[in-house]
């Protein structure tokens, strides 16, 4: 039987095996933890519980920096040395990266139970551990000497802005609060997905499609940013009524590039299909976000509640996330660069998750059934990324099929 040792060096051999285990265990920890909350909310099983921390509040940081920091860790530390063909993430601090975030996300969970201390003491942990994954990164960013770091640029600064805003959360301080929730949002998670979506999108199909003409423009990387910047000050200042200017703009950037990077013929290849299709709810969240500000300013009504947020999380964010970790997965493990009838049945039933969250904000819903369409998706949730960790955890926890390193 192999020893605990040797079980780690397996375990630690690459940085995307410990943050997507992590990711993948915490995809399930928020969501069953956010559906107790629901059910005591939203149903007569029992009472509603008093966490320590606000449920909303505590769900915002969750989903937007303790569940995806460590997929885009795991992601960045292995595409980094060869974005920019510089060296690889150096172990000890990936490790120590890992085990601080995945401290500091379990000291949370025992302070909602417990003490409001307990969950300052996790935020000023993960603040820690955030630090030192962005520090592994730089290191290979900085010495990189590869002429074109413009994605490794952004996701870099997208970073660097994510870890001051969760010093601003931890604060608890109203203002920075809010800053922290929205900018996490449109100055961290946003720009991110895009500018990795940009860089591998294209390139993905090029290896894929015949004839593809691998397309590219570097024009929306500079507009998405001077726009998701213009977005969170009109929302931080409540001009909602305005945000149509900067997120319609968004929105044919999102369906232009979702044509010209050719989704209809992506879909013969599961594995392609996946980024593409996650691709193309990036250009519906900011119509519905469009749709919403437009009509809240002809009208002074404000529809569709956070229907575009949660296309934008659940649809794009969280489905970027399981294409993206399920071909790093499959072509760091020496498996063909193939998504399995499991992995692209479980992928299709977690768009329905994105389809039924966004159906339960809609005008015209009845509030009974809005509550149990919020419950639905958190429980299809669960079934996705309880299948998707049946399947990919234990690959994490073996050597590589074909023997390589890594």
């Amino acid at each position: 039987m192999p020893s605990l040792l040797s079980r780690w060096q397996t375990f630690s051999a690459a940085p995307h095996r410990l943050f997507f285990f992590a990711g993948a265990v915490q995809a399930l920890l928020i969501m069953a933890w956010w559906l107790i909350d629901l059910l005591g909310r939203y149903t007569q099983l029992y009472s509603p519980i008093n966490w320590s921390v606000s449920p909303v509040d505590a769900h915002a940081f969750l989903m937007i920096y303790g569940f995806f920091s460590f997929f885009i860790f795991g992601f960045l530390m292995t595409t980094y040395p060869r974005w920019m063909h510089g060296e690889e993430v150096d172990k000890r601090l990936y490790s120590l990266a890992f085990v601080l975030l995945s401290s500091a996300i379990l000291l949370f969970y025992i302070g909602l139970f417990t003490q409001l201390y307990i969950v300052e003491l996790a935020l000023l942990l993960f603040l820690i551990g955030w630090g030192s994954g962005l520090y592994a990164l730089l290191r290979v960013y900085l010495r990189a000497k590869h002429p074109d770091k413009r994605h490794a640029t952004i996701t870099t600064v997208m970073l660097i802005l994510a870890w001051l805003m969760i010093m601003g959360f931890a604060t608890g301080q109203f203002e920075l609060l809010q800053l922290a929730k929205i900018g996490g949002i449109w100055l961290f998670l946003l720009p991110l997905f895009f500018a990795v979506s940009h860089r591998m999108i294209p390139f993905f199909s090029a290896n894929v499609i015949p004839n593809y003409e691998l397309i590219r423009p570097y024009w929306v990387l500079s507009w998405l940013l001077s726009l998701t910047l213009a977005h969170t000050v009109l929302e931080i200042m409540q001009w909602y009524e305005w945000l149509w200017l900067v997120d319609l703009p968004m929105a044919m950037m999102g369906l232009y590039l979702t044509i010209k990077w050719q989704l209809l013929k992506s879909l013969s290849t599961p594995l392609l299909a996946m980024v593409h299709i996650s691709f193309t709810w990036f250009g519906i969240a900011m119509l519905l976000y469009s749709v919403q500000s437009a009509y809240l300013a002809i009208t002074g009504d404000f529809i569709l509640f956070k229907a575009p947020l949660h296309a934008l999380v659940i649809g794009y964010f969280s489905s970027m996330l399981l294409a993206m970790a399920t071909r790093v997965t499959l072509g760091h493990s020496g498996k063909a660069l193939a998504a399995d009838k499991l992995s692209w049945a479980v992928f299709l039933i977690f768009q329905l998750v994105a389809v039924i969250r966004v159906l339960a904000d809609f005008p015209g819903i009845d509030f009974v059934i809005s509550n149990k369409l919020y419950l639905l998706a958190a429980v299809l949730w669960l079934l996705c990324f309880s299948i998707w960790g049946g399947k990919h955890l234990p690959i994490y926890l073996r050597p590589r099929q074909d023997g390589r390193p890594g």
